[in-house]
């Protein structure tokens, strides 16, 4: 579009109509000015070659409104019909120092157009505040790079397209009231966009990335905030393109794919499947619903080193968090009391405005129930003299969440008996953390949490009359930990990939819910959550079980009842020659704890 002829009709439609009603249109001397205006316009525009950019161009017209606002003219000129294709402009705080505030000042109140200072430019980043981890676009864009070399690698067809959907803003049942929005995680790893309703698509030969962002009504302005354009998206997220979502189906015809790869499949934790992607004209497209899925399952597995900083930077605000918690409770305060104080200093102290899961915060007899906290529970008991105390609680950062659990006493001092449980389970999740590196089976680390239980509950008369291997063929593990080891963590708090080119669950009791049997690779984070419990449906199902109960001491056993349960979580990263504690900074031992708690 550099061409004279173009330059020359685009002048006479726009630029000298705008300069006409400017200026008096009954000065001849006026006129003549315009008409050698239009001379100079196509010397300088019109006469470009087509290397000529499209923003010196909008230079040259944002100058000409800018000398119009300052001599004082008043307009209704619309600058983004003066700019076709141009999207927001920016008028930055250059035009100030040349002496030119009014301008800045007119174009904002006279013209629809966005004007930004200096200090407001676009970040190519992720951060929610200063002193919070700053997260770059090329954390996502290398992540864009994983999946396409993995589909590329796998052999799938030349020509094709990833296609993506990100999370809808949805409302609260039948009400207009907003639920708050967390984006859906697979777009998150992708593209890191934080607002709702944007697509995605990414050529797998070449790795271009495109966005699609709603086309918003100029009343968001208005209610939400201002309204962004394709070329700030463009530079927030570092993609190659981005367009408007009614846009879709032209600009995918445009490419030309072989097929559209899009996710389907079934999540094996929750067991819901990954709804497919829809937009108007997908008809038109053939479809691959069966590849993706698995393939970006499995890439999300092994974290990036940029992926291992923000693990490492929830899991440091998480445990100052839990810190905190510690100090305050004590009998008397309430559950919900250590909830709030751990969500206070999240959000306060490390800009995480979302938990990764509903927090659990149990006392006393409380703390044997795996999942505390939900509705029906909902953290709401008072915290008595003598309760063990089980917080379960990860602060979460642009998605990425900790998963960690403190035990400890309410009155800061462990009882005996809380002792030699809290003890117990320490050295079990010890004993796995060593044993941890690359080509361990994890089913293995699990057994190996229940056989140190089981010896150390020998040890201390709890089981009798029988060997480790005995107890442990009769699953008398499983009645004192009856929940997997850990999990895969990251995005989710149960995190993609545990049974993706894994062998398959194992159906029996405690291990059964471990939710991944993968074997550790270099990149994976997992959390290390042994416990030790003393349930009473499980204790009285295994006491009239004759396999069990013979080698159970009831009578000590029983004096356990009514405690609750220990759990000590932690997350850890496999490395190349064992692995990484990123919960490091907590006090754990019985003497730490009590020591923290001064009491």
């Amino acid at each position: 579009k550099s061409n004279s002829r173009y330059w020359k009709q685009w002048y006479q439609r726009r630029v000298r109509g705008v300069y006409m009603f400017v200026f008096p249109r009954f000065s001849v001397s006026v006129f003549v000015c315009g008409e050698m205006f239009a001379l100079l316009f196509l010397l300088l525009v019109g006469s470009t070659t087509a290397s000529l950019e499209r923003g010196k161009c909008q230079k040259t017209l944002q100058t000409l409104v800018r000398c119009c606002c300052k001599k004082g003219y008043r307009t209704s000129l619309n600058i983004t019909e003066l700019l076709p294709d141009t999207g927001c402009i920016d008028a930055p705080a250059r035009y100030a120092r040349k002496n030119c505030d009014d301008a800045e000042r007119y174009l904002s109140r006279q013209c629809s157009v966005t004007v930004k200072s200096d200090a407001q430019e676009v970040p190519d980043y992720y951060q929610m505040g200063p002193g919070t981890l700053k997260i770059p676009n090329t954390m996502f864009k290398e992540n864009r790079a994983k999946i396409c070399k993995s589909l590329v690698d796998s052999g799938v067809a030349r020509g094709s397209i990833m296609f993506f959907q990100g999370g809808a803003q949805l409302q609260q049942y039948d009400t207009d009231r907003d639920v708050d929005f967390q984006q859906e995680s697979y777009f998150t790893w992708l593209f890191g966009v934080m607002e709702a309703d944007f697509y995605g698509a990414i050529d797998v030969d070449t790795c271009t990335s495109i966005l699609f962002m709603p086309r918003l009504p100029e009343s968001y302005a208005v209610w939400m905030g201002e309204l962004k354009t394709p070329a700030y998206f463009l530079k927030r997220y570092g993609v190659d393109h981005v367009y408007y979502s009614d846009e879709i189906t032209t600009i995918l015809k445009q490419q030309r794919p072989s097929s559209l790869l899009i996710m389907q499949g079934t999540n094996s934790d929750s067991k819901a499947s990954f709804e497919q992607p829809t937009f108007p004209g997908i008809e038109q497209f053939k479809l691959d619903t069966s590849t993706l899925y698995n393939q970006i399952a499995d890439c999300r597995v092994r974290k990036s080193p940029e992926e291992m900083k923000v693990m490492r930077y929830v899991n440091q605000i998480s445990c100052e968090a839990h810190k905190e918690v510690m100090k305050i409770m004590r009998p008397g305060r309430m559950e919900y009391e250590g909830e709030a104080t751990f969500k206070h200093y999240s959000y306060m102290k490390g800009g995480m405005r979302f938990v990764g899961y509903t927090c659990i915060c149990a006392s006393g007899k409380n703390s044997g129930v795996l999942h505390y906290g939900h509705a029906g529970e909902p953290n709401d008991k008072r915290v008595k003299e003598g309760d063990i105390l089980l917080f379960d609680m990860g602060s979460e950062y642009a998605g990425y969440t900790a998963d960690i659990t403190v035990t400890f006493p309410a009155t800061g001092k462990f009882t005996e008996k809380q002792k030699f449980a809290y003890n117990t389970c320490l050295k079990a999740n010890k004993a796995v953390q060593a044993a941890m590196a690359p080509g361990v089976k994890w089913p293995d680390m699990h057994r190996l949490a229940e056989r140190v239980i089981i010896e150390e509950f020998i040890n201390e008369g709890l089981l009798v009359n029988g060997t480790v291997d005995e107890m442990a063929a009769v699953f008398l593990g499983a009645v004192f930990m009856p929940h997997g080891l850990g999990h895969l963590i990251g995005l989710d708090v149960h995190d993609a990939g545990g049974y993706v080119n894994a062998p398959e669950r194992i159906d029996e009791p405690g291990i059964r819910y471990l939710r991944t049997t993968r074997v550790l690779e270099e990149g994976m984070v997992i959390t290390v959550e042994p416990g030790v419990y003393f349930i009473d449906v499980l204790l009285d199902d295994a006491f009239a079980n004759p396999e069990q109960a013979k080698f159970m001491n009831k009578e000590l056993i029983n004096q356990f009842r009514g405690m609750g349960g220990i759990r000590i979580e932690d997350g850890v990263a496999v490395t190349a020659d064992g692995s990484e504690l990123l919960s490091h900074d907590l006090p754990r031992t019985v003497e730490e704890i009590e020591a923290f708690m001064g009491r």
